[in-house]
């Protein structure tokens, strides 16, 4: 493959475009499937399978998810708009298969409906709340659906006051009551009022200026400038280009970024490494078990589409430098392409030293300093703001990174010595939760055919072979099935996950490799028989490798709403299929464990969290050492190459 040539592949795995979603709705209204009362839920790109892509691949389909409001159901369909065909149309059993993803407009059905309720409206007045303008309903995705809940598709709400249009209504929980709303007969089900706790009183109005108090003003600006223009291209498919790195960059209104057919040139060679690269499912759960609160689980891909909440970036505030950025177009509610201007940031940054040595034997001293190119986007989901940040090293590093910042969910804070929150303000609460994202990763390293190696840092006792004790070495354990392939990280053993081609042998004749490196935070932290480490099996662990299937994309399963558990990477690996030489996926697991600080109130500093994949015997040498080093004014007035600054010193390494 060409560094600059685009191929047939290119325009097979394209973003979906505007008329591409208005002519699969206009096919679906021709054949009743989007009737009167139905709305879209999900559209994308039907998944091509990456083993036959390249010699055959054909007209592009669309997969979509559809509700009709009226009845509930829900509808699997599968869309050919080159043959003005619908290929299949499947009506969800919501007992066993779940059910398509929250719409925008339950959101504003919910609180219409709630406000309406006697019992509702009962509850606020117990506690001083008659103004139903002030009143804002929340609500949120049911979990498991309990008994007398079967089959129907469910919103269990909370209230928050907002007193006035300005207001941060987060400050303002009004704790201790649920509402169950059946969103398809706009019915509410039951009002649950379990505990009568005090509103939290105390403004949160970060947003106003009036209410943060003036700005500090000994911060001088930052100009990041590149005279000559960014170092990358990027062509009408979503090829990019830069550094001998290339790929290209699409969106899913599920996943949001998708990164296709990475690969890196090696002199005259173009290497595969990964075949796609996307961020499959996220879920939040929370640690309060407080009856109001149980169910408090949100799948942000699966239930709510993570690529739909995308926003648009501004320069200089978002975004900083030589900015390209792209839109990204999705499907809306009622069946209309909607674009979302500005929904992927592509930039350059420096980083720091690339690589650097003063020698003292020979007065040599050599620095580089590195630059990542940046793709990344933005979105916010209910309270929360996350940014998705792919990284692109010049030494061959792959990095996700994630962002999470925006506003804590809220509770009234129960007293002194509630372990499952933290009071965040006067009698306001932020429950303990996690963030946990699973990132698919089908890898192509050097080709198709990959392997697996579990690589631990084990001590050697003292014995024969280490009779003053300190040798320390490593394990290789070749993870050979599905079964085997179910891993947590541990740093207490710096273990990493080798992915080597045992078809390719680099100069030492080794096999190629690429290695996952876990930030090894805790997996999920709920009980194992708990519903949510049922739905949510993914969470359980940091890697799981499974052999490719393109039916096979969501970690959790197609339809995660008011799914009652078991779908996804616990279905698939229950056959135990061989990985050791194959055509294989990883699906890494990673996140953030959250006891909310006093400083996360009222908007959170940003928390990091993700991993990194850097190349493992997969090049002859340092990659890096072709770049050239910095000069003019990229170095600071002053700076000079030393030539032998301790003429008085030999040595080796320090």
């Amino acid at each position: 493959m060409s560094t600059t040539a685009t191929t047939d592949v290119d325009v097979a795995l394209r973003t979906m475009s505007a008329d591409e979603v208005d002519r699969v709705c206009e096919i679906l209204r021709a054949s009743g499937d989007l009737g009167e009362n139905s709305v879209v839920s999900y559209l994308g790109l039907a998944e091509p399978d990456r083993r036959t892509i390249a010699t055959d691949p054909g007209p592009r389909r669309f997969r979509g998810f559809l509700l009709d409001l009226s009845s509930g159901e829900s509808r699997d369909v599968l869309v050919c708009p080159a043959d003005d065909e619908v290929l299949s149309s499947r009506v969800l059993d919501p007992m066993t298969d779940g059910a398509v993803p929250v719409v925008l407009r339950e959101f504003s059905l919910v609180e219409e409906v709630v406000h309406a309720n006697p019992d509702w409206r009962a509850a606020m007045a117990r506690r001083g709340l008659t103004d139903l303008s002030t009143l804002r309903v929340n609500p949120l995705s049911a979990g498991v659906l309990a008994d007398g809940e079967s089959g129907r598709r469910i919103q269990r709400c909370f209230t928050f006051v907002q007193r006035t249009p300005d207001d941060l209504g987060w400050a303002h929980p009004v704790d201790g009551v649920t509402v169950m709303v059946d969103v398809i007969s706009g019915t509410v089900l039951e009002v649950v009022d379990y505990a009568e706790l005090p509103v939290p009183a105390e403004d949160g109005n970060f947003h106003l200026a009036s209410w943060r108090g003036p700005d500090r003003d000994d911060l001088r600006p930052i100009e990041i400038t590149q005279p000559d223009g960014p170092s990358f291209t990027i062509d009408e498919l979503g090829v990019l280009r830069w550094a001998g790195w290339r790929l290209q960059v699409t969106f899913d209104q599920r996943e949001g970024l998708v990164l296709r057919n990475i690969a890196i040139q090696d002199g005259q060679t173009l290497r595969p490494v990964l075949a796609r690269a996307s961020l499959a499912e996220m879920v939040v759960p929370y640690g309060d078990p407080s009856p109001q609160r149980w169910f408090q689980n949100f799948f942000d891909g699966g239930e709510y589409l993570l690529g739909g909440f995308a926003n648009s970036l501004e320069l200089g505030c978002d975004c900083l430098g030589e900015i390209t950025y792209l839109d990204a177009v999705v499907c809306d509610n009622a069946g209309r392409s909607r674009t979302v201007p500005q929904a992927i940031c592509i930039h350059e940054e420096d980083t720091g030293i690339l690589w650097k040595h003063t020698d003292h034997w020979n007065g040599s001293s050599e620095s580089r300093r590195n630059r990542r190119l940046v793709v990344s986007f933005f979105v916010t989901v209910g309270n929360y703001d996350y940014g998705f940040y792919w990284y692109f090293g010049l030494d061959g590093a792959i990095e996700l990174e994630v962002k999470a910042t925006g506003v804590v969910f809220t509770s009234a804070f129960p007293g002194t010595g509630y372990q499952f929150a933290t009071e965040v303000a006067p009698g306001l609460g932020a429950p303990i939760h996690q963030h946990l994202f699973c990132a698919r990763l089908d890898v192509t390293v050097d080709g198709p055919v990959n392997a697996v190696d579990e690589i631990d840092a084990v001590p050697w006792p003292i014995g024969p072979d280490n009779p003053r004790g300190n040798a320390f070495g490593q394990t290789v354990t070749r993870l050979r099935r599905e079964g085997d392939a179910q891993r947590t990280a541990d740093n207490t053993r710096s273990r990493i996950w080798r992915i080597s081609n045992p078809g390719r042998q680099n100069r030492l004749g080794q096999d190629v490799g690429w290695a996952l490196h876990p930030e090894g935070l805790p997996v999920l932290l709920a009980d194992p028989r708990s519903d949510i480490a049922r739905r949510a099996a993914f969470a359980t662990r940091n890697l799981w490798v499974t052999a490719y299937d393109p039916a096979q994309n969501y970690p959790a399963g197609d339809f995660v709403n008011l799914h009652p558990g078991g779908a996804g990477l616990p279905a698939w690996t229950a056959d135990d299929r061989p990985v050791d030489g194959t055509d294989i996926t990883l699906w890494h697991t990673f996140g953030l464990t959250h006891y909310p600080r006093i400083e996360d109130w009222p908007v959170m500093p940003v928390d990091r969290t993700g991993f990194v994949l850097r190349p493992h015997g997969f090049f002859d040498r340092n990659p890096a050492l072709n770049v050239p080093p910095t000069t003019g004014s990229g170095c600071h007035p002053g700076h000079h190459q030393a030539g032998h600054p301790h003429d008085d010193h030999h040595g080796g390494d320090q």
